[in-house]
C-alpha cells in the first residue's frame, strides 16, 4: 500500500499542476460554457480539458484502479483503490471571472480516503495531505489553528444543490450567519477545507453535499489535527451520500455541534 501511496503522490502532485494551468491560462477568455442540470451548474471546455489530462495520465499510470470523474463520470473497474476527481472545483466562480477555484484529486483505498492534492492555480498553491502524513502547503507542513475567541469565528457553509431551498438549511445557514463573525460560501469547497486546515477560518458545517472534491477536503483538515464529525459528534468515516458534518479544531468541537442544535431548532409561530 506505502509504495502505491508514494507513486500516487508523485504522479498526482504532477498531473494536477499541468490541469490547473490549464485553467490559469484560459482564465477570463473565451470558451464555451453549458448548462449541466437543473441547480444552473455549468461546465466548460476547460473542465473537459483539465480532466483529460487527469485521466489520461493516471490511467496510464495505474491501469487497474477505479476512477470516477466530475464529468466523465466512472471508469467501470472493480478495485480497492479509487480516483475521484474534480478538474475544475468551483466552475461557476471560473465562468463568471471571480479568480477562485482548484482542482482536486483523491484517492481512496477500501473507501477511506488515503491521498489528497488540491491545487489552486492562481495562486499556485499546492495542498497535499496522505494518511498519517500530515498537511502540507507548498511543502510546509502547517497544524489547524484555535481561536480561542469563540464568539469571533469564520464559519464556511457548504451546501447540496438538492437542499438548496430545504428548510432547516435555510434555518440553520441564517442562524451560522448571524451567530459567528462571518459566515462563507465560496462556491469552490475544496478550498474552504484548505483554509480550515491551514487555520484560516475557523470551522466548517456541511449540510448533504457529497462530490468528487469533498474526501480530500476532509483529508486536509484531520491531518492537519482537525476533527470530522457528523451532527451527533461521531467521527466521520468511510462515504456517506448524504453528510451532515462538522469540521473545526478539536477544542470548538461542542460550541458547534451546540450551534448546530440551535440552528436546527423549529422557529415558534409567531402570534
Amino acid at each position: 500500500m506505502q509504495e502505491t501511496l508514494i507513486r500516487a503522490q508523485e504522479v498526482a502532485s504532477k498531473v494536477i499542476i499541468e490541469a490547473g494551468n490549464i485553467a490559469k491560462d484560459r482564465f477570463d477568455k473565451s470558451y464555451s460554457i453549458e448548462v449541466k442540470d437543473d441547480f444552473g451548474d455549468v461546465v466548460t471546455e476547460v473542465d473537459h480539458l483539465a480532466e483529460g489530462v487527469i485521466l489520461n495520465e493516471l490511467s496510464r499510470a495505474f491501469p487497474d484502479h477505479r476512477i470516477h470523474s466530475e464529468e466523465a463520470g466512472d471508469n467501470g473497474l472493480k478495485s480497492d483503490w479509487l480516483w475521484m476527481i474534480d478538474p475544475l472545483d468551483g466552475t461557476n466562480n471560473f465562468a463568471i471571472g471571480f479568480p477562485v477555484f482548484s482542482v482536486s484529486i483523491t484517492l481512496l483505498y477500501k473507501r477511506e480516503p488515503v491521498l489528497g492534492v488540491i491545487y489552486e492555480p492562481m495562486v499556485n498553491r499546492l495542498f497535499i495531505s496522505s494518511l498519517n502524513g500530515g498537511f502540507i502547503c507548498n511543502n510546509k507542513i502547517i497544524k489547524i489553528k484555535k481561536n480561542e475567541n469563540v464568539n469571533r469565528l469564520t464559519v464556511g457553509w457548504i451546501q447540496g444543490h438538492a437542499v438548496q431551498n430545504d428548510e432547516k438549511a435555510v434555518r440553520l445557514r441564517h442562524y451560522i450567519d448571524v451567530n459567528s463573525k462571518r459566515m462563507m460560501r465560496l462556491w469552490a469547497p475544496t478550498l474552504q477545507w484548505c483554509m480550515l486546515a491551514k487555520g484560516d477560518i475557523d470551522g466548517i458545517i456541511l449540510y448533504n453535499s457529497e462530490g468528487d472534491d469533498l474526501y480530500s477536503g476532509i483529508l486536509m483538515v484531520k491531518e492537519a489535527g482537525g476533527i470530522v464529525v457528523d451532527f451527533q459528534g461521531n467521527d466521520f468515516i468511510g462515504m456517506n451520500r448524504e453528510p451532515y458534518l462538522i469540521a473545526c479544531h478539536p477544542d470548538h468541537k461542542h460550541h458547534f455541534m451546540q450551534m448546530v442544535k440551535e440552528g436546527l431548532k423549529p422557529q415558534l409561530a409567531s402570534v
